[in-house]
C-alpha cells in the first residue's frame, strides 16, 4: 500500500514537471479561489447570528390616553415577520426590482457583474450595480462607505451568510430589514404605517409602491414625491411583466388604482420627539432586562396628551404668525413643580415633516441660550455677597482688552441704549449686558462654569477660557431641556429633584425611576432663589426694556427671562409660577438668522399662551417672600435711602445685617456723586441731574490718552461739558482760549502733546489733562480707541 501512494505522489510530481508554466499559474490560481472561496463555511453567519430582538413598546399618557407605539428598542420603526407571512406579490416585486437571478445565483451574481463592466467599459461610466439581495443584506448588517476596500469586505460577509442560511431565510432577513421612508424599516412596519393592513393581505399596487421605496426612501416619500414614487412604480411593475410574474393588464390595473394613504404619523398620536428620545433613553435597560416577545410593553409616561395637543398646537401657530419674519422652528416643554414631571414635550412643529427638518428635537438640541443663564449668574453673585440687591451697576459703555483681539465692547440688545446707573433688580429684569458682564468679572467665569455643571449644563465643557466674560451672555450651548431643568430649581428655591418622564408601574417594573431619597439643596441659598424669582417677576423692574404690557407680562405672579443669541438666531423664554415650569425655544434648526426677532416677540408669546392655558381654571399663588429679609426704600441711582435729588424709588430687600450700613451711608451720599466711569454715558445725555456742582468736563477724562495717524482728513475731538446755570463758559487750552460760547460742547482739531482743558463759568472752574499721539504702527486706525489709565 505505502509502495502504491509513492507511485502515485511520484507520478504526480512528474507530471507537474512537466507541465508548463501557465497551465501551472492557471491551476494554482484556480486552487487559491476554491480555498478562499472554501473559508466562509468554517465562519459561517446563522439566522440566529442576526436575529432582530424585536420589544414593542405601547406608550400611553398619565391618564391611560395611547400616545402611540414604537415597534422596536430604538429610533427604528419595524416589525419583523416570517416570509411566509409576507405577500408573494411584494416578494415577486422586490426580486425583480432588485436581483431577478435571486434563486439562480449564489451570493454574487457573476452574470450581473460581466454585464455591469461591459456596460461600464462602453459608456465610460457606471450604468447599472450588480448587487446581489445577499450584498445588499451583508451592506445593512455592517453598513460602511463604498471603497474598494469595503467591497472586498461585503462580498466575504456575502459567502459569510449564504455559509450558514439558505435562499428563504437571506430574504426574509433582508425584506425585514429594507428602509422605507423617515425610521421605517422592513415591509410589515411599512405597510401598517403607510396602509393601515398587514404585510399579508397587500394587493399589487400596494406591494409594488412599497417595493419602489428602498430604492432612494427620502426622495421617494409618498407623502412629499408621489410623481417621483409613481415612476419607479411603472419600473417595477414592467419589470414583473418581464419576468412573467403578472401580465400587462394586470399591470396596467395596477398602476390606474388609488391609492390611500394614512396619515403621517406612523403610529403615533401624540408627543412623537418625546416617545422616540424616551425609548433611545431607556433603550440600554431594554435590552438588559426584556426579553424577546410579541407582547407590547406598556409604557405610563407623565405626558398630559390634552396639554400636549394644545401646546403642539400653539406651536404651529406662533411659527405660522412668525413665518414672514423668517421664523420656522419651535420647540417647548412644561414641568410640574412638585413631582417633576414633564407634562408636555413638543420638540418641532411638525415631526413628520422630514422636508421641514421636523424630526430634529428642539428640545435636545444645543443652542446658544442668550440672556437665559443671567439670573443664575446674580443669584451666585448674591449668594457669594460679590453683590447685594441694592448695589448699583454701571450700564454705560464699557471696555475689555484680549489678548490677540480687539477691545471688546459688549452692547445691549438696543445697541445703543446705556442706561447709566442702575440697581441689580433692574439690571436683571431688563437683561442689560454690560452689568451682567460687570458681575461675571467679579464672580469669576471658573466659579460660575462650576455653577452651571452643578444645575445640570452637562454640555458647557469647554475651559474657563474659551466661554470668557461672555458665558453670562451666552457664549456656549445648552438645550432647553437643560434650561427647564435648571429653572426648575429656581422654581423650587434652589431644590433639586430629578426630571420624572414615566410613572412607576407593578407591570412594568422596567420604567420605574427611582425617587430620590436625597434632594439636594444648593448651600445657604435659599433666600437668594427666592429673591431672584421675586426680582424676574416684578413687572415694573422690567418696563424699561420691555414696557409693561408685553408678553411677559401674566394676570397672576410668574418669573421669565428671554434670550436672544448674537445675529438673532435664537430665542428663548423660560418662566415659572410656583406650580410649572415652561420652557419654549423659536428659531431656526438650520441656524438662519430670523428678521430682528428678539425674545420678547418670538419666544415669549408661546410662552404666554402655555402659561395662561396652564392657569385658566385657577391662578396661582404668590411667589412667597425672600426668607428672613426686609424691605427698604432705596434710590434706584444709589441704593441707598431716597433723597429730594433722586429721581426714582422702589422698594428693595435687605438682609438686616446690611441695614445699619444702609443708614450710614445714605447719610453722607448725593445721586450727583457719580464716579468718573459714567462721565461718557453723561456726555451723551441731552441733560442729567446726576452731575455734582454746577459745571463739569465729561469728556475727555483725567489721563484720557489717543492715538491718531496720518490716514485721511483733519481728525477732530469733541469736548463734552455739563453746564447746569447755563451760562457762557471759556474753553481753555494749555493756557490758550480757545471759544466762549453757552453750548456743552466743543470740537478742537487733534494735535500731539499733552493738553491741559480747562472750563470757565464765572467764578466756576474744572479741568482735565489728557494726551494725544502718534502711534509706532498701530494695528488701529483712527482715534477712536481711547486707554484709559485706570478701571473703576
Amino acid at each position: 500500500m505505502i509502495k502504491i501512494t509513492k507511485d502515485i505522489s511520484k507520478s504526480i510530481k512528474q507530471k507537474w514537471q512537466q507541465t508548463k508554466p501557465r497551465s501551472k499559474f492557471i491551476l494554482s490560481f484556480v486552487l487559491l479561489c476554491l480555498t478562499v472561496r472554501s473559508l466562509p463555511l468554517f465562519a459561517p453567519i446563522r439566522p440566529q447570528d442576526i436575529a432582530q430582538n424585536q420589544q414593542t413598546l405601547e406608550f400611553i399618557d398619565r391618564n391611560g390616553l395611547p400616545l402611540g407605539t414604537i415597534l422596536t428598542r430604538d429610533q427604528e420603526n419595524t416589525v419583523v415577520v416570517p416570509l411566509e407571512q409576507i405577500s408573494p406579490l411584494f416578494i415577486n416585486a422586490i426580486i425583480a426590482a432588485e436581483d431577478k437571478r435571486y434563486y439562480q445565483h449564489d451570493a454574487l451574481d457573476i452574470k450581473a457583474i460581466g454585464r455591469s463592466l461591459l456596460e461600464a467599459i462602453q459608456a465610460k461610466q457606471i450604468v447599472s450595480g450588480a448587487s446581489t439581495i445577499t450584498m445588499q443584506l451583508a451592506r445593512m448588517l455592517e453598513p460602511t462607505p463604498r471603497t474598494f476596500g469595503n467591497k472586498i469586505r461585503e462580498i466575504w460577509l456575502s459567502w459569510r451568510i449564504t455559509a450558514g442560511m439558505n435562499k428563504n431565510q437571506i430574504l426574509q432577513a433582508y425584506i425585514n430589514r429594507l428602509p422605507m421612508g423617515g425610521n421605517i424599516y422592513g415591509v410589515e412596519a411599512a405597510s401598517r404605517a403607510y396602509f393601515g393592513i398587514s404585510a399579508t393581505d397587500l394587493n399589487l399596487a400596494q406591494a409594488t409602491i412599497l417595493a419602489a421605496l428602498p430604492n432612494d426612501p427620502t426622495d421617494l416619500n409618498p407623502y412629499y414625491n408621489w410623481s417621483l414614487l409613481k415612476q419607479r412604480q411603472i419600473y417595477i411593475l414592467n419589470r414583473m411583466v418581464e419576468d412573467n410574474y403578472i401580465t400587462s393588464a394586470e399591470a396596467e390595473k395596477a398602476l390606474a388604482e388609488k391609492i390611500t394613504l394614512q396619515p403621517k404619523n406612523q403610529g403615533i398620536i401624540a408627543a412623537p420627539h418625546f416617545l422616540f428620545w424616551l425609548s433611545q433613553n431607556q433603550s440600554t435597560a431594554i435590552n438588559q432586562n426584556l426579553s424577546t416577545t410579541t407582547t407590547p410593553t406598556v409604557i405610563r409616561t407623565t405626558i398630559d396628551r390634552p396639554l400636549q395637543k394644545f401646546v403642539t398646537t400653539q406651536v404651529q401657530q406662533v411659527i405660522q404668525n412668525l413665518t414672514p419674519y423668517n421664523v420656522h422652528h419651535a420647540a417647548a416643554i412644561v414641568i410640574n413643580n412638585q413631582t417633576g414631571e414633564v407634562l408636555a414635550y413638543v420638540g418641532s412643529p411638525d415631526y413628520f415633516n422630514t422636508q421641514k427638518m421636523g424630526r430634529n428635537d428642539g428640545v435636545q438640541a444645543l443652542r446658544q441660550p442668550g440672556s437665559t443663564l443671567k439670573p443664575f449668574l446674580y443669584q451666585l453673585a448674591l449668594e457669594n455677597q460679590v453683590i447685594n440687591p441694592n448695589t448699583i451697576l454701571p450700564d454705560v459703555p464699557t471696555y475689555y482688552a484680549i489678548p490677540g483681539a480687539k477691545l471688546y465692547s459688549p452692547t445691549n440688545y438696543n445697541q445703543d441704549r446705556f442706561l447709566g446707573p442702575v440697581i441689580v433688580r433692574v439690571a436683571l429684569a431688563n437683561s442689560l449686558n454690560i452689568p451682567a458682564v460687570r458681575v461675571l468679572e467679579k464672580v469669576g467665569v471658573e466659579q460660575f462654569l462650576n455653577r452651571l455643571h452643578k444645575l445640570g449644563f452637562t454640555h458647557l465643557q469647554a475651559s474657563p477660557e474659551h466661554y470668557g466674560l461672555g458665558l453670562s451672555l451666552g457664549s456656549g450651548e445648552v438645550s432647553l431641556w437643560e434650561l427647564a431643568k435648571a429653572y426648575l430649581i429656581m422654581a423650587r428655591q434652589g431644590e433639586i429633584i430629578p426630571v420624572v418622564t414615566t410613572i412607576p408601574s407593578k407591570t412594568s417594573p422596567l420604567f420605574q425611576q427611582k425617587k430620590s431619597q436625597d434632594i439636594s439643596l444648593l448651600p445657604q441659598a435659599e433666600s437668594k432663589w427666592m429673591l431672584i424669582a421675586n426680582m424676574l417677576s416684578d413687572t415694573h423692574a422690567r418696563a424699561a426694556e420691555f414696557g409693561v404690557n408685553s408678553a411677559l407680562n401674566l394676570p397672576f405672579p410668574a418669573a421669565v427671562k428671554t434670550g436672544t443669541s448674537s445675529d438673532f438666531r435664537d430665542t428663548w423664554a423660560v418662566g415659572f409660577t410656583n406650580n410649572y415650569t415652561v420652557a419654549v425655544w423659536v428659531g431656526n434648526f438650520s441656524g438662519e438668522s430670523m428678521v430682528q426677532i428678539s425674545g420678547v416677540m418670538g419666544a415669549a408669546p408661546l410662552w404666554n399662551r402655555i402659561m395662561l392655558h396652564l392657569h385658566e381654571k385657577m391662578e396661582p399663588t404668590a411667589f412667597p417672600p425672600p426668607k428672613n429679609m426686609v424691605q427698604r426704600p432705596v434710590c434706584t441711582i444709589s441704593g441707598l435711602r431716597p433723597k429730594s435729588d433722586c429721581p426714582s424709588v422702589i422698594t428693595e430687600y435687605f438682609y438686616p445685617e446690611k441695614l445699619g450700613e444702609y443708614e450710614h451711608l445714605s447719610d453722607n451720599y448725593s445721586v450727583g456723586n457719580l464716579p468718573d466711569e459714567y462721565n461718557e454715558w453723561l456726555a451723551k445725555q441731552n441733560k442729567s441731574s446726576l452731575v455734582s456742582g454746577e459745571l463739569k468736563i465729561l469728556f475727555p477724562q483725567e489721563d484720557d490718552y489717543f492715538l491718531m495717524d496720518d490716514v485721511g482728513g483733519e481728525k477732530k475731538l469733541e469736548f463734552k461739558l455739563v453746564n447746569s446755570r447755563e451760562n457762557s463758559v471759556e474753553w481753555w487750552l494749555n493756557g490758550e482760549k480757545l471759544a466762549v460760547n453757552s453750548d456743552n460742547s466743543l470740537f478742537w482739531k487733534l494735535s500731539p502733546g499733552k493738553w491741559t482743558l480747562e472750563v470757565r463759568s464765572a467764578d466756576i472752574i474744572d479741568r482735565v489733562n489728557f494726551e494725544v499721539k502718534l502711534p509706532n504702527k498701530s494695528p488701529y486706525n483712527g482715534f477712536s480707541i481711547r486707554v484709559r489709565s485706570q478701571e473703576s
